[in-house]
């Protein structure tokens, strides 16, 4: 009896493993598009900092949740922390959900929120761990969590880390989030240009964060009918779907990827100015 139970358990385990989001967000090259344009939108007491710091930034960036250090991860979750499934909790805008993660656990339980994803609350962490490491001018975690904070960032634009349908699959539509995510930025990044704005003071980077993915969920249904008027016709996922793909979804996606890169900057300017506007080491 008791091995029938730990096969059971371990059948449970490997089903749930294959299907968790993956544990990045957009691919790694539109994550790191975006933390290299967002340094052009920080004022000029923190350019010498992070532009000394670019190349590591710009690296761990794309770093996959598993590789992050324990003792950086607040969260511990089987599912990735770069994902929240908005539309389990009801329609849009999804008021049912606390933004008080506290009174979310109260209100859900843990156990559901961390089957459904954490995004936000994540943000708000690393948002407020990067604080802490300027306040203590502890520059090497600052800029570690400089990077992770980007990538929880950028994972809140990415409107398929929003949606229990992460992958397609709900809607007949496998690997769309690839497709868009990781596809047509690779093929075609040479061709958008990314035109972030000035950061900017976030109040609340928490309820921030939930705003930011309640953008992208809007723009999830718009993603998936041009992922779908592309294919048609054709057999398989080729140059000519990625050229039809494009002319649809280039747009939304170069400014989703512009508006991530506004908001990284803006995240990374606010623990600044939260930790009191600490002289920003040049290296």
């Amino acid at each position: 009896m008791r091995s029938w139970l730990l096969s059971g358990a371990a059948l449970f385990l490997a089903v749930l493993l294959l299907t968790l989001p993956s544990s990045y967000s957009w691919g790694e090259n539109a994550d790191r598009l975006v933390a290299n344009k967002a340094m052009d939108t920080l004022p000029e007491e923190m350019q010498p900092f992070f532009q000394s710091n670019r190349q590591f930034i710009v690296q761990h960036v794309s770093d996959p949740q598993e590789s992050v250090p324990k003792s950086l991860n607040p969260f511990e979750h089987p599912r990735p922390a770069d994902f929240i499934a908005l539309d389990h909790y009801g329609p849009f805008p999804f008021s049912a959900l606390p933004r008080e993660y506290n009174h979310a656990i109260v209100k859900f339980y843990r156990r559901t929120l961390d089957e459904y994803g954490v995004l936000p609350w994540q943000v708000g962490l690393y948002s407020k761990r990067l604080t802490d490491a300027f306040h203590d001018r502890n520059w090497n975690e600052a800029k570690l969590s400089a990077a992770l904070l980007a990538h929880y960032v950028t994972a809140a634009h990415d409107p398929f880390k929003t949606t229990v349908n992460f992958d397609g699959k709900l809607t007949g539509q496998a690997g769309v989030n690839d497709r868009f995510g990781g596809g047509l930025v690779d093929r075609y990044q040479l061709f958008f240009f990314l035109k972030p704005s000035e950061a900017v003071f976030i109040h609340d980077p928490t309820d921030r964060a939930f705003e930011i993915c309640l953008t992208a969920h809007s723009l999830l249904e718009s993603v998936l009918i041009a992922d779908r008027r592309a294919h048609t016709g054709l057999a398989s996922y080729t140059d000519e779907y990625y050229d039809r793909f494009y002319a649809q979804a280039g747009t939304l996606l170069a400014s989703q990827l512009s508006d991530a890169a506004t908001d990284v900057g803006s995240y990374w300017m606010t623990a600044w100015i939260n930790a009191g506007r600490p002289q920003l080491p040049s290296q």
